[in-house]
């Protein structure tokens, strides 16, 4: 499961994103340029299998959804925040 999400950098910025507030799937797609739908789609999905985010779907027209970090979702950016905290240790 890490490797899954840790090796792909457009699930990287999802996440980033998400956490910063960004919720809804369109003002994730325009957040990064290269960023296709397909692939948004793809990692979206793969984290919501994993339980990393969850997806509220509203009944409205048109039809809104958004997603939002999971208590596991929160727990891995913790882990990711420390891979990140060793990364620069390493560099200075």
């Amino acid at each position: 499961m890490v490797e899954s999400i840790v090796g792909c950098k457009w699930s990287l910025h999802v996440l980033a994103q998400i956490r910063g507030g960004v919720s809804r799937p369109g003002a994730l797609a325009r957040s990064a340029e290269g960023l296709t739908q397909k692939v948004l789609t793809e990692r979206l999905n793969k984290m919501l299998r994993y339980g990393i985010l969850r997806k509220h779907s509203f009944p409205e027209v048109p039809p809104r959804v958004e997603y939002e970090l999971t208590a596991f979702g929160r727990s891995f950016l913790k882990l990711l925040d420390e891979v990140d905290r060793l990364q620069r240790e390493l560099e200075r």
